[in-house]
C-alpha cells in the first residue's frame, strides 16, 4: 500500500540500503534497523505498517523478534528473509504468523508484489475483524440517538396538539428523566409577583402534593435563573437541594421566552452515582424550549380566549346589526340584532351562502356593488316597507372577508325630514318680507335726495337683504338635494362641466390675477348623473377655490381614473384650513374664523357639495395645511359607456 510505513531489518547495511532504493520509488515510507534488537524496539514503539527482517543477524534473529512482539500481542505483518530456507524454519515461521517467505537472492519485482500482497492481506483481515465491533457500536448509538429523537419528536408533537399546559409540562419533565435517563425530573417556573421558583410540574407525584418554593437568589435553579447558564453536578456525596430534597447528581437547563428565564428543566440522581453528561444538557435544552414554546402556547390562547369572549360578548349584546361573510360570500356570522332584524330562522347558517340566509335585496346588493367596485362602502337599508332606515357600514377584514355593521337611523332621518321641511318653510315664508324691504329701499331712493349716511344705510340694508336672500336660496337648495329631487340620470361628460365652472368664475380669477390651470386626460370618462347639480358641484369647488387663494395665487382642477372611480382634484395655493376645523367643514353653517373675519360667505356651500356627493354615491375628502393651499378629492362612479372630450391640457 502506498505510503505504508515499512521497518527494514538487516544487520547488512548494504542489503538495507539495496531494499531502501527499491521500496521508497514505489511510494513506501522506510524505516531501517540494524539488529533484531533495534528492530524490535522501533516496532513496538512507532508501530509500522509492515516489518521486512533478514532471519540470520546476531544476536535476536528475525524470527525471535518477531516472537518478541508476539508476546506483547503486538501483531504486525511480516515478510522473512533468509539466505538457507529449512522446512523447519518455514514451518516455525508459519506458526508465529508471517506473510510471506522470501530466500535470497530474490528478484526486487517479488519484494515489491509481496509487500503489497501482506499489506493488502493484513488491512483486509483488520476490516474483517474490527469493523463488525465498530458497525455494532455504531448501530447502538444511532439507535440511541433515534430513541431521543423519537422522544423529542413526540414531545414537540404534544407541545403543539395539547393546550392543557399542566400535561404538557408533566410530559415534558417525563420525557428529561428518559433522555437524561435519570431517577427524577421536574420543571420549576419564575412567580412573577414574588419573584420565586416555584414547582409546577414533577415525575414525583409525592413532590407535587406540598408546595415547593425555591428563593431565586440563593439556591442552584435560582443560579440557572440569574445567569441563563446550564448546570450540571455531580459527586460522591449527597447534596441538598432544599431541606429534605437530596441528590447526587443534578442538571438543570433555563427556560428562555423573548430573552427572558422564565423557569428551570432539571433532572436529579437520588440515589444512583451517574453522572450527567454535557450531551444530556442539549436534549434538555431542546426540552425546554418545546416548554416554553408551551407555556407562551397557552397564554396566548389564554388571552385569545379571552378576547374572543369578550368580543363575541359585545357582538351578542349590542344593537347594531352586524353580519359577517366570507370571501366568497358564505355567512360566518349574524349576531342576534341581524337575525332578529332579517328574520333569519335558520339555526345553522354558518357557512351557507348569503342569499340563502338574508332574504333582504338591499343587503345582497350592496355586498354585489362592495364585490366590483373593490372598496369599502356604505349605504342605507330601508326595512319593515321602509317605516325603518338602516345606515350601513360594509368593510374589507384581510384574511376574513367582509363585515356590515348597521345601525338604526330612523330617528334621524326623521328628525332631518322635520329640520328640513321647517327650514324650506321658513324659507319661503321669509322670500316674502324680504322681497317687500327691497322694494321699500327702492321707494326711498326715489322718494327725494338722501345724505351720505342715509345711502350708506341703504347699502348695508341691501346688502344684509342679499346675503340672506343667498343664504336662502342655499337653504333651499340644500333641502332639495336631501329631499332626493332632481333624480334624473344621464351620462354627463366632466370636461364641459370643468370648463363651464372655469369659465364662470374667470372674473374673479382674472380680478385677483390668478393662474387657472386645467389638467384633464385625453379621454375623461362620464358619470351617470344629474348634470345641474355636478355642475354646481365643480362650480362651488372652483368657487371656493379663487375666493380664498390671494392675488396672484394658483388653482388647477385636475381629473383621473382608475377603471372604477372618476377622481377629480381642485388645488389652490390659498390660506389653507386648520386641522382642528378639518373635521367640521361640510357641516352646514360651519366656517372657519379666518373665513369669518375676511371673507363672505354661508357656510353652505361645502355642505352642498357633500350632499351632491352623496348622492351620487361617490366620496369627498380634503387635505389642506395652513399658508400652503387645500386640496378637495372627489371619486365617483364610472359610468359604463365612452365618454372623451377635447384633448390636451389647458391652462388659462
Amino acid at each position: 500500500m502506498a505510503h505504508a510505513r515499512v521497518l527494514l531489518v538487516d544487520d547488512s547495511a548494504d542489503t538495507r540500503h539495496f531494499l531502501a532504493d527499491v521500496l521508497r520509488p514505489a511510494g513506501y515510507d522506510v524505516l531501517t534497523a540494524a539488529s533484531g534488537e533495534e528492530g524490535f524496539t522501533l516496532a513496538r514503539d512507532l508501530l509500522p505498517d509492515l516489518i521486512i527482517a533478514d532471519h540470520q543477524m546476531p544476536g535476536q534473529t528475525g524470527l525471535d523478534m518477531l516472537a518478541a512482539l508476539r508476546e506483547q500481542d503486538i501483531r504486525l505483518p511480516f515478510i522473512l528473509i533468509t539466505a538457507q530456507g529449512s522446512e523447519e524454519l518455514a514451518a516455525r515461521a508459519l506458526r508465529l504468523g508471517v506473510g510471506d517467505y522470501l530466500i535470497k537472492p530474490f528478484d526486487v519485482g517479488d519484494l515489491i508484489k509481496a509487500t503489497k500482497r501482506v499489506l493488502a492481506e493484513h488491512w483486509q483481515r483488520q476490516i474483517q475483524e474490527n469493523v463488525p465491533v465498530r458497525l455494532l457500536q455504531a448501530n447502538i448509538e444511532l439507535e440511541g440517538r433515534l430513541r431521543e429523537l423519537d422522544t423529542l419528536v413526540q414531545i414537540g408533537q404534544r407541545v403543539t396538539g395539547v393546550l392543557d399546559l399542566q400535561t404538557v409540562l408533566r410530559e415534558a419533565a417525563q420525557a428529561a428523566v428518559t433522555l437524561a435517563q435519570a431517577e427524577e425530573g421536574s420543571l420549576l417556573l419564575v412567580d412573577p409577583l414574588s419573584g420565586e421558583l416555584y414547582l409546577y410540574a414533577s415525575t414525583d407525584a409525592e413532590l407535587m402534593k406540598a408546595p415547593f418554593r425555591l428563593p431565586v437568589a440563593d439556591s442552584l435553579a435560582g443560579r440557572v435563573v440569574r445567569t441563563g447558564e446550564s448546570l450540571i453536578i455531580t459527586g460522591e456525596d449527597l447534596q441538598t437541594i432544599k431541606p429534605g430534597h437530596t441528590f447526587r447528581a443534578l442538571a438543570y437547563v433555563p427556560l428562555v421566552l423573548k430573552g427572558d428565564v422564565i423557569g428551570v428543566l432539571g433532572v436529579t440522581n437520588h440515589t444512583a452515582n451517574a453522572r450527567f453528561h454535557p450531551h444530556v444538557i442539549q436534549l434538555l435544552s431542546v426540552i425546554a424550549d418545546f416548554a416554553a414554546i408551551a407555556i407562551e402556547n397557552a397564554r396566548l390562547y389564554t388571552r385569545t380566549e379571552r378576547e374572543r369572549s369578550t368580543l363575541d360578548a359585545i357582538l351578542r349584546d349590542t344593537e347594531d346589526t352586524i353580519i359577517v361573510v366570507d370571501a366568497v360570500d358564505n355567512v360566518l356570522f349574524c349576531n342576534p340584532a341581524a337575525r332578529k332584524t332579517f328574520d333569519v330562522n335558520i339555526l345553522d347558517y354558518r357557512g351557507k351562502p348569503l342569499d340563502e340566509v338574508i332574504n333582504h335585496q338591499e343587503v345582497i346588493e350592496l355586498f354585489a356593488k362592495q364585490a366590483r367596485a373593490g372598496r369599502s362602502r356604505s349605504s342605507e337599508i330601508k326595512i319593515d316597507d321602509g317605516k325603518r332606515v338602516l345606515n350601513a357600514q360594509l368593510t374589507i377584514v384581510e384574511g376574513v372577508g367582509r363585515v356590515v355593521v348597521m345601525q338604526d337611523i330612523t330617528h334621524l332621518k326623521e328628525l332631518d325630514r322635520i329640520k328640513s321641511d321647517f327650514v324650506t318653510t321658513v324659507s319661503h315664508d321669509l322670500r316674502g318680507p324680504l322681497t317687500a324691504i327691497l322694494s321699500y329701499v327702492e321707494l326711498i331712493n326715489r322718494s327725494g335726495p338722501l345724505n351720505d349716511s342715509q345711502q350708506d344705510f341703504i347699502k348695508r340694508i341691501k346688502f344684509s337683504v342679499q346675503s340672506i336672500t343667498a343664504l336662502i336660496s342655499d337653504l333651499l337648495e340644500l333641502g332639495k338635494i336631501e329631499a332626493g329631487f332632481d333624480q334624473d340620470r344621464e351620462p354627463t361628460s366632466l370636461r364641459r362641466i370643468v370648463r363651464y365652472a372655469v369659465e364662470g368664475q374667470r372674473h374673479q380669477w382674472e380680478k385677483k390675477q390668478q393662474h387657472v390651470k386645467v389638467r384633464l386626460p385625453e379621454i375623461v370618462p362620464s358619470v351617470l348623473g344629474n348634470p345641474l347639480r355636478l355642475r354646481q358641484l365643480v362650480n362651488n369647488l372652483v368657487e371656493n377655490a379663487v375666493k380664498y387663494t390671494p392675488d396672484g395665487g394658483t388653482v388647477t382642477i385636475m381629473a383621473e381614473s382608475d377603471g372604477e372611480f372618476l377622481i377629480l382634484r381642485v388645488i389652490d395655493t390659498g390660506i389653507g384650513i386648520p386641522q382642528k376645523d378639518q373635521p367640521y367643514i361640510f357641516d352646514k353653517f360651519y366656517r372657519t374664523d379666518q373665513a369669518i373675519d375676511h371673507y363672505q360667505g354661508t357656510g353652505l356651500g361645502l355642505s352642498i357639495v357633500k350632499s351632491i356627493v352623496d348622492q351620487h354615491n361617490g366620496r369627498i375628502w380634503v387635505e389642506s395645511e395652513v399658508g400652503k393651499g387645500t386640496t378637495f378629492t372627489v371619486m365617483l362612479p364610472v359610468y359604463d359607456g365612452d365618454a372623451g372630450g377635447d384633448a390636451g391640457d389647458t391652462e388659462a
